[in-house]
């Protein structure tokens, strides 16, 4: 599936809710933003989103064009043990 001309970029987004330190914690790149969340969550966030892209990177597949379930599973065995 390709994208449309007008179509708007797709970017995943990660919003930690476990801060308890005051510290604001924001992390921006191309395809993703995470903001939020302990050291320790915010850490993991961004471990799971890189991993997930670079699992979609080796399959060939961008957000635009992967399917919802497989985002999903995706994800979820890209996070950290």
């Amino acid at each position: 599936m390709r994208k449309k001309p007008n179509q708007p970029k797709a970017h995943l987004a990660g919003i930690g809710l476990d801060n308890a330190d005051g510290h604001k914690r924001i992390t921006k790149a191309d395809r993703f933003s995470i903001i939020g969340g302990s050291e320790k969550t915010h850490q993991e966030i961004t471990e799971t989103f890189i991993k997930t892209f670079e699992t979609l990177d080796r399959k060939g597949k961008t957000l635009e064009n992967v399917d919802q379930e497989e985002l999903r599973d995706t994800i979820h065995k890209s996070r950290p043990e």
